[in-house]
């Protein structure tokens, strides 16, 4: 693969680059790629996780970039995640959120055997370097700018929190560097850790990220799209100034699970969820079935989603393009409900080897046990 081909891979389908002219650098000169994507270990995966965020590691796997799923447990403690239990966040973390990530690569066409797991107590322990450089990073910022940045634990800045909360961002940006990342991937609800990260790259000392001679560099920040839940935005129709915003706040979440998929769904709670999506006809620019046949469905060249309906209706069609598929649906030749019948299929049949892998006793067992957790904190 030429670096042309690493570079479509590790940019296609994500939201944001920071920045293009760094990374082609990396790849001009033939650095070792170093990636990482972190998570809250909170409660049960959904696609936007799932599939979203894996078929971006994929695509980094297969440019020869070395990838690595953070676990982040500590973050998820001072996240008050599980009832901020951290025997509870870490037997997750080590079980069925493991578990639940090699399920979904493996719904995305990767091989999980691949995949290196690092859970952050194992990077904290007895690693004086690691909390030299969270200490340095925060040095290096200023109390105003984390404050702003709590955004990226789903908290509104403004809002009172304990002070372990501002702990949080300098950790998160003291990973990158302590695990020596030049690829720093995450959602683009994250952005404000990594815009820290790059700002602060060329003033560390204790644990400045170099190439390969030996020069401090930033780390090149890569954020993937956040797809949209099924629910309907709180102001419609949205307008185009707080488009962004809402966007945000309606992104996907495990905490309003009938505008969520999980993983492990059965194919008859997927239906029911995507017949009761927010998909208005004709509109196009906040629509959460479009958003995912563009970004979970459509990622792909060869992708491919089929309609099934009687002649009267237009008949049977077979869609390889989102762009027509769009096209159609603005112009009222697609029907809302045609096209969720067709996505909830869709996603049954892209989902199944997650099904598959959470029918195993073992694993099964780690969901039982998550649920019975989220049921008594």
């Amino acid at each position: 693969m030429n670096t042309q081909q690493k570079f479509d891979l590790i940019v296609r389908n994500t939201e944001e680059i920071i920045t293009k002219e760094d990374l082609k650098n990396l790849l001009k000169n033939n650095e070792k790629l170093n990636h990482y994507i972190g998570f809250e270990i909170s409660g049960k995966i959904h696609i936007g996780t799932g599939l979203m965020c894996m078929s971006k590691v994929k695509d980094f796997m297969d440019a020869g970039v070395d990838c690595a799923i953070f676990l982040a447990d500590w973050h998820s403690w001072i996240n008050d995640k599980l009832g901020g239990d951290m025997a509870k966040i870490q037997s997750v973390a080590v079980g069925y959120f493991k578990e639940g990530i090699k399920a979904s690569f493996k719904c995305v066409g990767g091989d999980p055997t691949k995949l290196k797991f690092i859970l952050g107590s194992e990077l904290y322990y007895n690693n004086n370097k690691y909390w030299a450089t969270m200490v340095e990073v925060s040095k290096n910022t200023t109390l105003s700018r984390i404050n702003r940045s709590i955004s990226i634990l789903g908290r509104k800045e403004g809002d009172a929190v304990d002070f372990a909360k501002l702990l949080y961002p300098p950790m998160q940006v003291a990973d990158i560097f302590s695990l020596g990342v030049n690829l720093p991937h995450a959602g683009l609800d994250q952005r404000k850790a990594q815009v820290i990260g790059r700002d602060v790259a060329l003033k560390l000392k204790i644990n400045p990220l170099l190439n390969k001679n030996r020069n401090k560099i930033k780390p090149v920040a890569v954020h993937h799209h956040l797809i949209l839940g099924l629910g309907k935005p709180p102001v419609w129709p949205v307008p185009k100034d707080r488009l962004q915003e809402l966007w945000s706040l309606l992104k996907m979440s495990k905490s309003k699970p009938k505008t969520c998929i999980f993983i492990h769904d059965s194919p008859e709670d997927i239906r029911i969820k995507i017949k009761e999506a927010f998909c208005p006809e004709g509109e196009t620019e906040f629509n959460p079935l479009l958003d995912w046949v563009k970004y979970l469905i459509f990622k792909d060249k060869d992708s491919k989603l089929q309609i099934k309906r009687p002649e009267k209706f237009g008949g049977n069609k077979i869609y390889t393009s989102y762009s027509d598929l769009e096209t159609d649906f603005a112009q009222k030749n697609l029907h809302p409900l045609d096209l969720k019948l067709a996505v909830a299929e869709k996603i049954i049949e892209i989902l199944e080897p997650a099904r598959e892998h959470f029918k195993k006793p073992k694993v099964k067992a780690m969901l039982d046990e998550l649920e019975k957790m989220m049921i008594t904190r």
